[in-house]
Formats: structure tokens, C-alpha cells, sequence
């Protein structure tokens, strides 16, 4: 499935355990020699009381606690399968609840509230204000990035804010700050460029998974903060590579709702002893 072209390797282990080795996700994620996506997806029985739980492993065959556009597409799944306009999702980073969006296909995500206190991100020093850290790359006198606004959101995000996304290497970059000393727990990067009141457009280097279509989680983090730093309002559209998000951060509660499409890509089976994969079914027939 995918979700803005964020792709995800969708498994159902409801009815049987299944756990996958970092070493099989890996060979999989593999886009060459595998079936290729950002992330892998498992969705198994919720001790929580939730629909299902679901559990998220990068390309690189780490786990992470959330993931917005995968949080959309098993919220649509898990309703095409219940009949139902809304269900409850189980994750690392706690209940997410998922409803009908505006169009079809389009799915509303509540991913909760932020999280900004520097042990919640977390930082590897203190800092009062997360709204702009010291933190830079290149000379002092010049950096090429500087004072990102932290947040977590489920997991880690830097954003970066400039005048144009397009003029970074991302790629270069990107690995350089998610494993920089300052987040323990690496960190997804962000470039954002404010368009406007209502608008934002991000590129994303994604912890785990490198240079991503989309990322849901990073672009409620670069709602936040620039609803935060008085950049823009509390309800924005950002414009990603894959596509657009709506993304609302709630005044009465500060809970951040996130809205945009999901797809099915193709259905299939996968051995388990090989890892091998059959397409069974086509995007229109799995719908």
C-alpha cells in the first residue's frame, strides 16, 4: 500500500504470530532484489482493546513507534473490513483513531498531541525552548542549516526551516543529521519552505528508511511547529513529493488530525522460507 507514494509491505498476522528477522525485512525493503518499500507493516491482535495493533519496521530493520500515511492506510483497511466510519488503532506511540476523511479513499488520522520538552524528543542536552535549538552544519560563520525546530510526534523530527527545499542535498545531508550526537534516538530531517498563511511545502529524509515520497508524521511535526514559531495558522495543506496532507492542530485539545489518501499498490503471498512473493490480486479487486 501507500499512501502519497510512502510505501509500505502491509503483513497479517492477526490469526498467526509472525515476526520477521531486521535481516529478512531488510532483503525485502531491498528495491532492486526485493519487494522495496519504506516501511513494513504487521498487523497483529491489540492487548489494548483496539481493532488491531500495529507494528512498524523501517527498510533497515529497526523498529519505530508511528508512522502517519501507514497509520491511513491500515485505518482504511481495517474499515473496508469492518463496514464501519471509524476504528482504533493500537501502536508504540499509543491509540491513534482513524475515520472517514472528506473524499474517497481519503482517511482522517488523530496522531494526538506533540511533544515538545527535550527529554520527550529526546535531545542529548537540555534546551527551554524547542521552538529553535543550536544546532548547525557547515562553518560557523556560514552554516548551511541551522536551528531547527524539534518535536516529537511518535518519534523524533528536525525541522529546518528555508527559503527553498530544493536547493540542499537532501541525500548528503539527511543521513549526517539523523545521526548526529544531538538525537539519541536518530532523528527524522525535515526542509520546510512556508508558501503561505495555509501552506507549506517539505522534503523528508525519514530515520531508517533515507529520502521518502511522504512522511505523515513529518508533516504533522512541520504543521506544529510552524503553527508554533507564528509561521502559519493551525490548519495547513503540505505539499510533499508524493502529494498534498491537510493537517489541523486542534486548538481545544492539541491534538493534531492528519487527512489524506491511501492506495493499494497489489496483493499477495509471501513464503516465508524464501521470501519469495506471488501477486494474487490486483489494486482493484483488493478494493
Amino acid at each position: 500500500m501507500n499512501g502519497l507514494g510512502n510505501d509500505f509491505l502491509v503483513l497479517d498476522a492477526r490469526r498467526e504470530p509472525l515476526r520477521l528477522s531486521p535481516e529478512a525485512i531488510m532483503k525485502l525493503a531491498d528495491r532492486a532484489t526485493g519487494i522495496g518499500f519504506d516501511q513494513m507493516v504487521t498487523m497483529e491482535p491489540s492487548e489494548a482493546g483496539a481493532t488491531a495493533f500495529m507494528r512498524i519496521d523501517n527498510a533497515d530493520g529497526t523498529e519505530v513507534s508511528a508512522c502517519g500515511n501507514a497509520t491511513r492506510c491500515i485505518g482504511w483497511l481495517l474499515m473496508q473490513e469492518e463496514g464501519s466510519k471509524a476504528v482504533t488503532i493500537q501502536t508504540r506511540a499509543g491509540l491513534l483513531r482513524a475515520f472517514d476523511g472528506d473524499a474517497p479513499e481519503w482517511i482522517t488520522v488523530d496522531m494526538g498531541t506533540p511533544r515538545f520538552g527535550w527529554a520527550e524528543i529526546p535531545l542529548a542536552e537540555p534546551f527551554a525552548d524547542t521552538r529553535a535549538i543550536e544546532l548547525q552544519i557547515g562553518p560557523i560563520d556560514a552554516p548551511i542549516l541551522h536551528s531547527p525546530s524539534v518535536v516529537n510526534v511518535g518519534n523524533p523530527h528536525a525541522i529546518f526551516w528555508v527559503d527553498d527545499v530544493q536547493a540542499y542535498d537532501l541525500e548528503k545531508i539527511g543521513p549526517m543529521l539523523e545521526h548526529h550526537p544531538m538525537f539519541p534516538e536518530r532523528a527524522n530531517i525535515s526542509l520546510v519552505q512556508v508558501t503561505g498563511e495555509g501552506s507549506l511545502i517539505q522534503r523528508v529524509w525519514e530515520r531508517g528508511a533515507g529520502i521518502t515520497r511522504a512522511c505523515g508524521t513529518g508533516a504533522c511535526a512541520a504543521a506544529v511547529s510552524a503553527a508554533r514559531t507564528k509561521r502559519t495558522g493551525r490548519t495547513v495543506r503540505v505539499t510533499l513529493p508524493g502529494g498534498d496532507l491537510v493537517i489541523e492542530w486542534r486548538a481545544s485539545d492539541d491534538h493534531i488530525l492528519m487527512t489524506g489518501p491511501v492506495a493499494t499498490d497489489f496483493v499477495g503471498e509471501l513464503d516465508l522460507d524464501t521470501l519469495a512473493f506471488r501477486v494474487v490480486d490486483t489494486p482493484q479487486a483488493a478494493e
